[in-house]
């Protein structure tokens, strides 16, 4: 094997880059919460992208090592430690049999990305090994992981070629309030020029309506419709900001259900999803309007970005 969990945290699944082509089925894809966070993991140790490792939230488990590997953790700050001494963050670094991985606690951020040389071996489960708890799919019976669970590795490696170059900056993340991008549409015109206005003036806070499948806001004014917050059932995406009749925003996150009849006012681009991830119940949330060919362009960075680091972490010339 490869790990033996002796205390599953709040919230631990295994996740890889999701499971598509089946939301016409209802089957929505998963996947990780901080994509970037996640590539930066596998990148780190030598690994595709896409490959799975486990998302932790908040109170981090406990994780028994039962063989020699390498691994990187990266996203949020939950105060890892190994045998009871501080671990490396966003770098890669050895793991031995017996080794005793724990979280003291969440310190920057909330949600941490755990990879590992070679990647878990988990069975694939429609063309995805990502973790869907609503559904019972994925992962480790479709569940978080609990004490007793255990999972291999694929291809475990005791060490990886430049050790000492397999290091990355740490991120930051916001800890009162974080400003997220949003492209208008689909439903605007379901809103008054008023109640737009309020969207992007007015901050929200984060209610305690927060997990993998949306968030919930509250705001210190109902977002105004022009007649009610429902329209006809339509097609729900990652970052849908859905406005139901309350005028209470829902913004739709990794487990989002495949369609809504709620108006949606717009969508939170794909590269700002991750700092509303890294939020916590009370933070307050601001909106900014962008083009679609600046959300765009905004992906396209990230992605350039996360090829960069790979190369440089491959010993490639840059």
């Amino acid at each position: 094997m490869g790990i033996r969990v002796e205390d599953g945290g709040m919230f631990t699944t295994v996740q890889d880059e999701g499971r598509f082509g089946y939301q016409q089925f209802g089957m929505t894809t998963a996947g990780p919460m901080d994509r970037y966070s996640f590539h930066l993991a596998n990148i780190l140790v030598s690994n595709p992208k896409g490959e799975a490792a486990l998302e932790i939230s908040m109170i981090g488990p406990k994780l028994r090592i039962e063989r020699d590997n390498v691994m990187a953790i990266t996203g949020g700050d939950l105060g890892p430690l190994l045998n009871g001494k501080p671990a490396p963050m966003y770098q890669a670094f050895q793991i031995k049999k017996g080794d005793l991985l724990s979280f003291t606690g969440m310190k920057n951020g909330c949600r941490g990305y755990l990879a590992f040389a070679g990647g878990l071996d988990i069975p694939v489960i429609m063309g995805s090994k990502a973790t869907l708890v609503r559904n019972e799919i994925g992962g480790v019976e479709g569940r978080t992981l609990k004490a007793g669970d255990e999972i291999g590795f694929s291809k475990p490696q005791s060490e990886l070629p430049g050790m000492g170059r397999r290091k990355l900056p740490q991120d930051l993340f916001a800890k009162k309030e974080v400003v997220l991008r949003v492209v208008l549409g689909p439903q605007r015109d379901a809103f008054t020029r008023e109640g737009i206005r309020q969207f992007f003036w007015h901050s929200a806070r984060i209610t305690a309506e927060f997990d993998r499948q949306g968030c919930r806001l509250e705001c210190d004014a109902p977002i105004e419709h022009v007649v009610d917050g429902n329209t006809m059932t339509d097609g729900i995406v990652c970052g849908s900001i859905q406005v139901p009749s309350n005028g209470m925003p829902i913004i739709m996150l990794a487990d989002h259900q495949t369609t809504g009849g709620y108006t949606k006012i717009g969508t939170v681009i794909s590269t700002d999803i991750r700092k509303l991830a890294q939020s916590i119940p009370g933070m307050r949330v601001r909106f900014v309007e962008v083009s679609m060919n600046l959300a765009q362009q905004l992906y396209i960075r990230e992605i350039e970005r996360e090829n960069e680091w790979m190369k440089k972490i491959e010993g490639e010339v840059l």
